[in-house]
């Protein structure tokens, strides 16, 4: 493969020193540094024989801290140091870039070969791209370049590049993993970071995928609007203009589409859908299921105990606002043992009141990696007894915590449950119930990367799903096995969007002729697949409840042939079926 195989950083494209001569990072650098530590990239720091020693000091230190190659390059030696280097890099065919932000001719002379690329960063008195070297006016820009460039030299369609939006943690942790290499991986695709402080536009046109935690930049939510459609959903200014940007090429591919995740921003809605796991439940087997739960506006209603008794719940409860994510408070969460507990309950409303199973103390994580699915066990909050006596000790309170940060222990008491070895764990799991529960989550949700808990009810052996998750860091997941997965997934996604546009253009291709009049191709539509299934796929891709008495002519109630062909990708998105009926 012709692609980029290595990056030599000279020490000016990285730092500076202000007016006192300390040195320091520009701008962009150290964060270029942790993407590239983790990159499949062969990467060395240089440096020239004239610079100052308190330079040489700090960069030695950065490639120790990064483990980078570093190498001193003088005139004499420019050859034998460049030998070395690449040797070091075990010989690898490939082509290979020269970063600097000095302009040095006797570096640049050597290096006007085919094998390398200078790089410059632009200085203020600015310098032109000419057929020896490319410009960038940051160091942000350099994944984007190496994508661009890599697409470029394997010009046949192989490589595919992905754009993902997240907060620095959680890239950090796909990072460290390996799970977003800036060279192409064995099933070729290349991941850069999208920044929503260069124009988004730009940068969508060189992606393939967009992969997103949307969650990640919701700044507030309204709870008592939100439900079932984005209003209420305050997002960031980035992540409302990329969400722009994907509306205008509707048929771009992004994993996944997000009105896909608003199901998993409301616990209601997440256990009206499990509600469905009772479909997949077969005769003599253990049960699969969703936990028993009751919806409240308020903890002070006068028939809330006859509400909780008709939901089948019976004490402990665990208490769970709502809203599931997005906000600081979605994870403040309470076990109540009495009704005194509700007054007072420092838990946002609305909530939901769900069964608190009894389980041994272990929970199942459960990772949906588009057809793959993976497990993993981890110890969680004792069986309800011990709680309570960890209530009395704290005199009969209900237990209060963060679900992000802590989960309930039982305090002072040794919980035997936790000597039960791993192996008598794995015997009392149906782990084919579970993979078919997992599939049938993936297509109920239609999302290519889920995660979700399951729990064992002691007694009956009940696999209850507790919670559901959009875009897991599958951490417990060894990366030998969860990456290369996490890549075919992605990949596959990649492959039925494209074959979903190209049986729109097949079947459909009026969709993409916006002088055709858009009753006229509903007509063919309705003619295809029925009135009914029409009727049902266009309510849901305007978010209409209820019948909105679609018939070929309502279609006027869309305001533009694009705003059409949205709503268009969205029924066949939504409904994927569609286009085989």
């Amino acid at each position: 493969m012709d692609a980029v195989r290595g990056l030599l950083m000279d020490e000016s494209f990285l730092v500076t020193e202000d007016g006192s001569g300390n040195v320091r990072f520009i701008p962009g650098a150290e964060l270029l540094l942790r993407r590239l530590q983790h990159s499949k990239l062969f990467v060395a720091i240089s440096y020239v024989d004239s610079v100052s020693f308190s330079r040489v000091a700090f960069v030695k230190n950065v490639a120790t801290e990064y483990s980078f190659d570093l190498i001193m390059f003088n005139i004499s030696g420019l050859d034998e140091a460049l030998n070395k280097i690449l040797l070091s890099w075990g010989g690898v065919e490939g082509r290979y870039f020269y970063l600097t932000f000095r302009k040095d001719e006797d570096i640049f002379l050597k290096l006007r070969n085919p094998t390398w690329t200078i790089i410059i960063r632009a200085s203020e008195d600015g310098v032109k791209t000419s057929t020896q070297h490319q410009i960038i006016s940051s160091v942000e820009e350099l994944p984007l370049m190496l994508s661009r460039f890599n697409k470029s030299l394997l010009n046949d369609g192989s490589i595919l590049t992905v754009g993902y939006v997240m907060k620095s943690s959680r890239e950090h942790d796909f990072v460290k993993r390996g799970a977003f290499p800036m060279y192409p991986t064995p099933n070729g695709l290349m991941f850069i970071p999208l920044s929503f402080d260069v124009s988004l536009v730009s940068q969508i046109r060189q992606v393939d995928i967009v992969l997103h935690k949307a969650t990640d930049e919701i700044i507030d939510i309204d709870p008592h609007k939100f439900f079932y459609c984005s209003q209420g959903i305050t997002f960031s200014k980035g992540m409302q203009e990329l969400r722009r940007c994907i509306d205008d090429h509707p048929a771009f591919c992004m994993i996944d589409p997000i009105d896909n995740i608003y199901p998993l921003l409301d616990r209601l809605r997440i256990q009206q859908i499990l509600l469905g796991l009772d479909n997949i439940n077969m005769e003599n087997r253990c049960k699969i299921r969703a936990p028993h739960f009751l919806q409240v506006d308020t903890f002070d209603k006068p028939d809330l105990v006859e509400k909780l008794e008709e939901a089948k719940l019976a004490f402990p409860y665990i208490v769970k606002p709502q809203v599931a994510c997005g906000v600081t408070y979605a994870h403040d969460m309470a076990i109540v043992f009495q009704m005194d507990d509700f007054k007072d309950l420092n838990v946002p409303l609305p909530a939901i009141v769900q069964e608190y199973v009894d389980h041994g103390s272990f929970i199942y994580k459960f990772y949906v990696l588009g057809e793959k699915v993976f497990y993993a066990i981890r110890q969680s909050t004792p069986n309800a007894n011990m709680l309570l006596l960890s209530s009395r000790e704290n005199g009969s309170k209900p237990i209060i915590f963060d679900s992000l940060k802590s989960l309930p222990k039982a305090q002072g008491h040794q919980n035997c449950e936790n000597r039960i070895s791993s192996d008598s764990i794995n015997e009392v799991l149906d782990v084919e119930l579970v993979t078919n529960a997992a599939q049938w989550l993936r297509r109920t949700l239609n999302l290519t990367i889920l995660g979700f808990d399951v729990v064992i009810q002691e007694g009956s052996g009940d696999h209850v799903v507790v919670d559901v998750n959009y875009l897991p860091s599958f951490k417990e997941i060894p990366n030998e096995v969860a990456v290369p997965a996490f890549w075919d997934a992605l990949k596959s996604a990649y492959k039925t969007a494209k074959s979903k546009l190209d049986l729109m253009i097949q079947y459909y291709p009026p969709v993409l002729d916006h002088s055709v009049q858009q009753t006229d191709l509903v007509e063919v539509m309705v003619e295809l697949h029925g009135l009914e299934i029409f009727k049902q796929a266009f309510n849901s891709a305007l978010e209409v409840e209820g019948d909105a008495n679609i018939n070929p002519r309502l279609v006027q109630v869309i305001s533009s042939p694009r705003q059409f062909y949205l709503v268009f990708w969205k029924i066949i998105n939504i409904f994927p079926n569609l286009m085989h009926s």
